[in-house]
This record gives C-alpha cells, sequence and structure tokens, in this order.
C-alpha cells in the first residue's frame, strides 16, 4: 500500500479528463440535488448509528457469547475501511454519480438482511455489507457535496460533510432506543423505513447532475492505496493524532456505551442506552454547526481540550457508579469531537483539487474508522482479561494522549516557519 503517494506529478500538469457527454435528461435544481444529498448523507450516517442499541436485544433473545457484540460492532468497520482502500478514489475517474448508486444499492441489501436476521451470522452479514456500502457513499458524498454546494457557500458542503456523519449517528441510536422502548418489532420499522429512504435517495442521485468528468485510471485506482494530494499533506499529517482522538472517542461512547451501562450501572433501557449512545455525537454535530464561523485552527485546539476533559469525567463516572456524570462526559467529549472534526475537514477541504477530493476524503475516513473499530474491538477483547472499567480507563487515556498529540501538532502548524508555503486562512 503506498501511503501518502504523490498526487500529482512535479510538473504540476493535471491528468487529462474525458469531456462529459452532453445530455438532454432533465436534473433537480441545484439547490434541491444539494438538500436531497445531504439528506441521503445523513440517512448513512442514521443506519450507522441504528443497530447499536439493538446488540443488546439480539443478545438477550439468540444469547450469543459478549465477544461477538464486539464482532459485529467491529466488522461494519473493517469492511468500510477496505472499501476506502480500494474504491476510495474511483469516484474521481468515473464520477460521483454511478459509485453513489453502487453504495446506496448495497445499504438497501444490507437493511434486507437486518429485516430477515436469525441469528447473529445474519447480523455480522449485515454490518459487512452495509460496511462496504457506506465506505463507497462516504467519501463520494463528502467530495459530492462540497461540489453541489452554491459558489458563495461552499464551506456549507465541507461543514455538512463533517456534521452529518456524526448527527446522523446521533440521530439513529437515539430514535432506534425510542423505537425499542416504546413499539413492538422495532427491527420491522427500523429496517423497513431505512430501506425505503435509501431507495429515495437513489431517486434523488439518479436525478442529480454529475460534477466530475470522467478520466482515465479507473482501474488502476483500485489498487489498495492511501493518496493525499501534495497541496494537502503538511495539513493532513498535522491532523492525524486529532482524528485518532475524536474518533477513538466517537467508538467509546458508541461501541463500548452499551456495555458501560450494562455492565457498570445494571440497566437494561433501550431508551437509556441510546440516549448514551446518542448524546456525543449529537453535542459533536451541533458544535460542528455552531463553531463554523470560528477560526478553525482554534476549534481544533479547542476541541482537543474538550476531548481530553470529556475522557476524564469518563474515568470519572465509571469509578465513582455516576449515570449523570457519563452523560455529562458523554456532551462534553461529543461537543469537543464535533468542534475539531468539523475545523479539520473546513481546513483540508479548499486543499484539493476537484479531481482528487474523493481521494483525500477517503484517507481522511481511513484514519477515522481505524481509530473507530480497532481500539473498540481490542478493548472488546480486553474486557474479558481485565474487566469493563480497568478497560474504560486505559481506552480514555489512549484517547488523552492523542489528543494531547493533537494539541501540539496544531501548535506547530500555527507557528509554521515564515518561509513556508501559504496555506488558506481555514476560517
Amino acid at each position: 500500500m503506498a501511503i501518502l503517494e504523490e498526487a500529482l506529478p512535479d510538473t504540476g500538469s493535471v491528468p487529462p479528463v474525458l469531456a462529459p457527454r452532453r445530455s438532454s435528461r432533465r436534473t433537480l435544481r441545484p439547490v434541491a440535488a444539494f438538500v436531497g444529498s445531504a439528506l441521503a448523507f445523513l440517512a448513512v450516517a442514521f443506519s450507522v448509528g441504528a443497530p447499536s442499541p439493538l446488540f443488546v436485544l439480539y443478545q438477550q433473545e439468540w444469547g450469543f457469547a459478549d465477544w461477538m457484540l464486539t464482532v459485529a460492532f467491529a466488522i461494519y468497520a473493517i469492511t468500510l475501511l477496505v472499501t476506502l482502500l480500494v474504491a476510495g478514489s474511483l469516484s474521481d475517474h468515473v464520477g460521483r454519480r454511478p459509485v453513489l448508486l453502487g453504495g446506496l444499492a448495497l445499504l438497501i441489501v444490507s437493511m434486507i438482511l437486518f429485516l430477515v436476521a436469525q441469528d447473529i451470522g445474519w447480523i455480522i452479514a449485515a454490518r459487512a455489507v452495509q460496511g462496504v456500502g457506506t465506505g463507497a457513499a462516504m467519501a463520494t458524498f463528502t467530495a459530492y457535496l462540497v461540489e453541489l454546494a452554491p459558489e458563495r457557500h461552499k464551506k456549507l458542503g465541507a461543514v455538512i460533510g463533517s456534521t452529518a456523519p456524526v448527527g446522523g449517528i446521533a440521530l439513529g441510536a437515539f430514535i432506534t432506543g425510542l423505537i425499542v422502548q416504546f413499539a413492538a418489532q422495532p427491527t420491522v420499522w427500523i429496517f423497513s423505513a431505512l430501506a425505503l429512504t435509501f431507495v429515495a435517495a437513489l431517486l434523488v442521485v439518479v436525478g442529480s447532475r454529475e460534477t466530475v468528468s470522467r478520466r482515465p485510471g479507473a482501474v488502476r485506482s483500485l489498487i489498495p492505496r492511501l493518496l493525499i494530494p501534495r497541496p494537502a499533506r503538511r495539513e493532513f499529517t498535522g491532523a492525524l493524532p486529532l482524528l485518532v482522538a475524536a474518533w477513538m472517542l466517537s467508538g467509546l461512547f458508541i461501541g463500548l456505551a452499551p456495555s458501560i451501562v450494562r455492565g457498570v450501572f445494571h440497566l437494561e433501557s433501550g431508551l437509556i442506552n441510546g440516549a448514551v449512545v446518542a448524546l456525543a455525537p449529537a453535542v459533536g454535530a451541533t458544535a460542528g454547526l455552531v463553531l463554523s464561523r470560528f477560526s478553525a485552527r482554534g476549534s481544533t485546539i479547542w476541541g482537543s481540550v474538550a476531548i481530553i476533559a470529556g475522557v476524564a469525567l469518563t474515568v470519572v463516572a465509571v469509578t465513582a457508579d455516576s449515570l449523570w456524570l457519563l452523560f455529562l462526559a458523554s456532551a462534553v467529549g461529543g461537543g469537543g469531537f464535533g468542534a475539531a472534526f468539523s475545523a479539520v475537514m473546513r481546513i483540508l477541504a479548499p486543499l484539493a483539487p476537484t479531481h482528487q477530493r474523493a481521494e483525500l476524503f477517503a484517507g481522511v475516513y481511513l484514519v477515522n474508522y481505524l481509530a473507530y473499530g480497532v481500539p473498540a474491538l481490542a478493548a472488546g477483547e480486553l474486557i474479558g482479561v481485565v474487566g469493563l472499567v480497568p478497560t474504560v480507563i486505559w481506552y480514555s487515556g489512549a484517547i488523552a494522549v492523542a489528543a494531547v498529540l493533537g494539541i501540539a501538532a496544531q501548535l506547530m502548524l500555527r507557528r509554521r516557519p515564515s518561509g513556508a508555503s501559504p496555506t488558506p486562512s481555514h476560517r
């Protein structure tokens, strides 16, 4: 796998593109296409958070081991990572719409698998297909939103691209928790609605315009690699520890929160599970939107500080057996997550040319989901060895260390030598 490979030759030449075919087909108006695509992206993220509150129900019904819960959680991240490595830049060659149509079709298949599931094997299969579909759609939707955004509001595309994933996860977890608490047959309600939503999303993509001209190299782009455009490389490298801290925090509250609620506080409430899982990404999405008018560099630093405060409160909550403190920790850490991640996306988005934008975002999400899935999988195994509370303490400590490194990296970037190459104002 080529890491941080040159995205353009030193001559600065742009790869040849094939002129888009003229078509007489009617397309959605620009605003309708942008709003519809943003809602479709939100639905993709919603489907990521939706299964979390259901895992405990599945375990009660089918009686499988605790470690199978971790597998069901992690398989999604693993298949998503593989997809990002293989097909992350495909839409830069064949166009945004074909890749989005394929990803959404796979998500419909995964929702059907959830609907007909009869044991944990079906759930793992559904999460695997969901990971492939989400991996195909995630970076592509992020690039598509930047390109569909009105010319005077291009930053809006990057802001929505960074807040929709966390906001959708929050909505998915919370609404699923409500349905589990108050409705019969929650899986039928949730996954039928999502399948129909993805059908509507397919229609939106079919009716939207293409934003990228076809260019050669589609087959070659399928070689697994992490390819970062030269102009974005310095900022991407500096953002790595911050991305790790933010998405490890997300894995803590989305992947381990149900185990904490059950193992530490001895509660089996679907509503509480959904609320704990949803609070961090909900506050994160709100923080990302509210702070979008402030300096991106400053937001990365203050967001990192809030992440450290959030994991410190988490340690106090699980050692003091305080549920309300766990909610506070989720809110504080989630705010830091949203502020930091949204700021990183605002910094990086202008640094990639259109024909390399999906490559850049694929690299970002590759890091995100490595940090989201791998530590949570390791933590699930560690729980059986050292126990739940020690695992949470060690996990929180690792997040704090990554956040401190992230602060140091951002301060170094802010104090770049005067001879360094200029970058955007990062506002």
